[in-house]
């Protein structure tokens, strides 16, 4: 990955965090025109058009991230969602159905500046492996960010997000869940707590964990869409096996 790429990469992430639609879509887009291979941007791309009201285009991004990672939940769910927007609900239980479960030397003497500095070196080599297609790599290098900083909620739910990509789901419900112990009102932990919650199968989990994230923020988006397509699907999915 050239400089550029890369700190646009950057930057479009941090944008988009920050729910700075405009500004994040110039970036991603950037980094699309240069590369097609990363699953992430086409999933903000996505979010992004979806909360425009721009259906199909949001599709075509969701689809194209599951493309590139089949293993890429946020994606699905978010493509699930955009589905049953567009009235398609065969294909939106189809995917619906495929959110499953498949089967350190001491720095105890660093102060917090320096830690803090060398768990957010980890998670900058932990992304850079991660956009390289390399998971497993992404993944130990995060759990020695946050060995470092366990009170890093940020730190916490993005290896959450690569521990469920790897289909640990058990395990990236742990980290959401140690993110909310630090940091109760941190939303992105919330969203994503629920997501895995129902791929593990609890619907009743991952519809108050999205109920909490509206109690922080009343206009959050993504919950609104994830409770909607839960309620339109309620009772038309078969019962999950116990997780």
């Amino acid at each position: 990955m050239n400089e550029r790429i890369k700190q646009l990469l950057l930057l479009g992430r941090e944008h988009y965090a920050k729910r700075e639609f405009d500004k994040a879509e110039q970036m991603l887009r950037q980094v699309l025109d240069d590369e097609d291979r990363y699953a992430d941007v086409h999933d903000m791309l996505g979010v992004i058009a979806h909360s425009r009201g721009n259906f199909i285009q949001a599709e075509r991004h969701f689809e194209r991230a599951l493309q590139l990672n089949p293993a890429y939940t946020e994606a699905a769910l978010n493509l699930a969602v955009t589905y049953n927007d567009r009235g398609k609900y065969e294909k939106a239980r189809e995917v619906y159905s495929r959110i499953k479960v498949a089967p350190s030397g001491s720095s105890q003497g660093l102060d917090p500046f320096a830690r803090g500095k060398i768990a957010n070196m980890h998670a900058e080599v932990g992304q850079a492996y991660a956009d390289a297609g390399l998971p497993l790599e992404a993944v130990r290098e995060y759990e020695r960010a946050v060995a470092l900083c366990p009170h890093f909620a940020d730190l916490q739910t993005k290896l959450g997000n690569l521990l469920r990509e790897n289909k640990d789901f058990a395990a990236a419900r742990e980290r959401y869940v140690v993110a909310l112990e630090h940091r109760p009102n941190y939303v992105p932990a919330r969203i994503q707590l629920g997501v895995t919650l129902l791929a593990l199968g609890d619907a009743a989990g991952a519809e108050t964990a999205w109920h909490q994230v509206l109690e922080l923020d009343g206009d959050n988006s993504q919950a609104k869409m994830y409770l909607r397509m839960l309620e339109r699907t309620r009772g038309s999915m078969p019962p999950s096996p116990p997780a």
